[in-house]
């Protein structure tokens, strides 16, 4: 079978890392993802790591270049020759374009994009109204999945947290970026006939994972 090399596309709190988990396991696919490729490369030195660890130390973003050797080195790795699965980039039409022009180099293509679609609202209502126990780390939701005592966990009885990045105006002005920078490469991934959308609006992660592996069987790799 040909390689699958698979983004997953998705607004803030759509449900990439809980799919990206189902299909690793499905697909033996590596799951990587900016944060983990930046880590990565901080970790063993590289000179790219080096570039990335200047950025975040002075706390600017990383620069496209960085990012993007960053991912040239991680897909040149051997787990990464079979296939591979992209989260959280590329995130703009030009790392989209320097995505397709490094894969071509070594005669491989982007195969799959999916991209979960999670109206905004319910995207506010599933991050801002997460709560979690600083205890036993269990993650609840006010409106969707609300403990038996308000404001209280389950297992242990603790007072449930709320993470600071997790308020309403953040998640708004999270979800306006991904508008404004991400959403342009549907267009782009659409225009090269590898785009597939599953929808995520108040669908449980198995209904959710049913369609993406619909989408995986029926698009030949």
């Amino acid at each position: 079978m040909s390689a699958r090399n698979v983004i997953l596309l998705g607004g803030p709190g759509a449900g990439k890392g809980t799919q990206a988990g189902l299909i690793v396991a499905d697909y033996g696919l590596p799951h990587i993802s900016t944060g983990e490729m930046l880590r990565a490369a901080v970790a063993k030195g590289t000179a790219m790591g080096r570039e990335a660890q200047r950025s975040m130390e002075s706390g600017s973003l990383v620069p496209d270049e960085v990012v993007i050797g960053v991912v040239r080195d991680r897909l040149a790795e051997p787990d990464a020759a079979a296939g591979f699965l992209l989260d959280g980039f590329p995130r703009t039409v030009p790392q989209a374009e320097a995505l397709d022009a490094m894969l071509s180099e070594t005669g491989r293509a982007v195969t799959h994009v999916v991209a979960i679609e999670v109206p905004a609202e319910e995207l506010v209502q599933r991050i801002a109204g997460r709560r979690s126990c600083p205890v036993c780390g269990r993650i609840y939701n006010v409106t969707f999945d609300p403990p038996r005592s308000a404001g209280l966990c389950d297992v242990d009885g603790a007072e449930l947290v709320q993470r600071a990045d997790d308020n309403e105006e953040t998640v708004r002005n999270r979800i306006r970026v991904y508008e404004e920078q991400t959403a342009p490469l549907l267009g782009y991934y659409e225009a090269r006939g590898v785009l597939e959308r599953a929808f995520g609006g108040g669908k449980r992660p198995d209904e959710v994972y049913a369609q993406v592996k619909r989408i995986l069987a029926d698009r030949p790799a």
